[in-house]
């Protein structure tokens, strides 16, 4: 009979040739900058369960290493860098909207418009030139094809893993929130515009008939992006290396899974399909304890506690104007503030706020003494501050940022306040508004709180448990609706209507021509017995 420690030993091997028979290879297209945040946490989390990972990245990306213990990296060269990683590019084109919106007419929401069509036209051009010079590469597709890749995960807000996982004929996964023409739900599931308000419109799930007309505007808008902005530059690729008559559109709406970055305690209610599961806050983790210099700034501001300000990665500089209205409304309050700040030096700065290049972000949300989070209106920020139940104060400065803040202070934990009309005052006044406990601000973000984390299954284990599901059965195609390769008239039914008022038509002509001959005939019987009895 074999010792313990012999049993032991055969039973760690069996267990780990267990492991090993399971895993997988998964390939990872994914989108730099913010988007890396998110996607580099399931690769963390596929990595422990012992799948390998195999990541593209360009020579020029900011986020993505090409060093990891965790995933082996693809460096494709890239001429030129995509604008929205650019923190000057970004910078700039944060200034415009700003000078843009302060004019407040239409002729200025027109010009803003065209100010982000323009970023995301020339942003697209770059990105689909990083999928064409994969696609283009047959020593590498071929090597990739005979790698035998279990999934393909990536993040279709820029579409080129998209095209590249048809092309390689491998199950796709979507890491998602938004496509590269809206909101992603609107690609799959029936989206109502009468109570699912479209990106950009700044509205929540209850509109009036006015807003319901808007909404249809700004709906009109993001289909005129997607099919004359975003979508020529990879149906370009598409058209060059799959040669199917496919559209680009058609190849997201087939992928098998939806891993969508939404929580229902966040998102309004809406439709959905089978293929989507909501993975929304994945990010959420415990705090860790802060460095000893922030740790004393933070205990040093007593009963009052703390506010932490961070504007992201790339439009953390407002100018010094801006700056200067921030600086002086903290320096009349009695918190502590820890500012995220890039800049210069705003000279009304109090002696009770901490300018610093990096925070450990996370880490303040969750600390006891943290009692409101300053954000731009970042996904991110937004589930951090959720998960740790925090209010927030938004300063949406573009793109999602107004829309993810209006749903918020919908649920009545958080405020919304406009870069370009914030005063002093009015500043000061919804800071000490939101940190009045008698407002009921951090009471309510606590209840959401709270339901974000009453689920049966951690958001990332969901995620990882699906992405394994597909790898498992080679897909999920038995979740997925056809619906997508419907056109649209026979999607909303209009053949399948027109036939119908066209038999309604054809009977009530024949019920008129029937009853005019009826008519006709009863007068012709008249005329005859009128004649007759003469």
């Amino acid at each position: 009979m074999a010792s313990y420690p012999a049993l032991a030993l055969i039973l760690l091997s069996s267990a780990s040739l267990c492991l090993r028979c399971e895993a997988g290879k998964v390939l990872v297209y994914p989108v730099d900058g913010s988007h890396w945040l998110t996607m580099k946490i399931l690769v963390e989390a596929l990595h422990s369960r012992g799948h390998q990972i195999t990541v593209f990245r360009s020579n020029t990306s900011w986020y993505v290493s090409e060093t990891s213990p965790y995933y082996t990296s693809i460096t494709v060269p890239q001429n030129e860098a995509q604008n929205i990683e650019s923190q000057d590019a970004m910078t700039a084109f944060l200034k415009k909207c700003i000078d843009i919106h302060r004019t407040n007419s239409i002729w200025a929401t027109l010009e803003l418009y065209g100010n982000v069509f323009d970023l995301i036209r020339e942003n697209q051009k770059v990105v689909a030139k990083f999928a064409a010079s994969i696609l283009g590469n047959k020593t590498l597709v071929k090597e990739l094809k005979a790698e035998g890749y279990d999934v393909f995960l990536t993040d279709p807000v820029f579409p080129g893993g998209v095209v590249l996982a048809h092309y390689l004929q491998l199950p796709l996964v979507l890491n998602v929130r938004w496509i590269f023409n809206g909101d992603g739900h609107f690609a799959i599931a029936p989206s109502p515009l009468s109570y699912i308000p479209q990106l950009f419109s700044k509205y929540s799930d209850k509109m009036d008939l006015f807003q319901r007309i808007n909404n249809l505007f700004y709906h009109a808008a993001l289909v005129y992006m997607h099919h004359y902005v975003s979508a020529p530059p990879f149906q370009a690729v598409c058209d060059e290396y799959i040669k199917e008559g496919v559209n680009i559109m058609s190849l997201v709406q087939n992928a098998d899974l939806w891993l969508m970055k939404v929580d229902f305690t966040f998102e309004f209610p809406r439709p959905t399909m089978p293929n989507v599961v909501y993975i929304g806050g994945f990010q959420g983790k415990p705090a860790k304890p802060l460095p000893s210099d922030l740790e004393e700034f933070v205990q040093s501001s007593g009963e009052h506690g703390v506010v932490i300000m961070t504007m992201g990665t790339l439009l953390n500089d407002l100018g010094p104007e801006v700056s200067e209205i921030i600086a002086t409304a903290f320096a009349s309050l009695p918190q502590k503030f820890v500012w995220r700040h890039k800049g210069k030096r705003p000279a009304s700065l109090g002696n009770n706020t901490m300018l610093v290049n990096w925070m450990p972000q996370n880490d303040l949300l969750g600390h006891p003494k943290t009692k409101l989070f300053i954000t731009h209106g970042g996904t991110n920020g937004i589930y951090e501050a959720i998960y740790h139940g925090v209010p927030v104060l938004g300063i949406p400065l573009i793109f999602d940022q107004f829309d993810n803040l209006v749903r918020l202070k919908v649920k009545g934990v958080g405020e919304i306040i406009e870069i370009t009309t914030m005063e002093v005052e009015s500043l000061t006044s919804d800071l000490k508004n939101i940190l009045d406990p008698g407002k009921k601000y951090k009471e309510n973000m606590v209840k959401l709180s709270q339901l974000h984390h009453d689920k049966p299954m951690k958001p990332v284990d969901t995620a990882v448990f699906w992405m394994e599901f597909v790898m498992r059965h080679k897909g999920a195609a038995h979740l997925r609706t056809e619906s997508y390769k419907m056109p649209w008239y026979s999607y909303h039914n209009v053949d399948a209507i027109a036939v119908l008022l066209a038999i309604l038509m054809a009977v009530l002509t024949l019920v008129w021509v029937f009853c005019r001959w009826v008519i006709q005939f009863l007068w012709s019987k008249k005329d005859s017995s009128k004649s007759k009895s003469e």
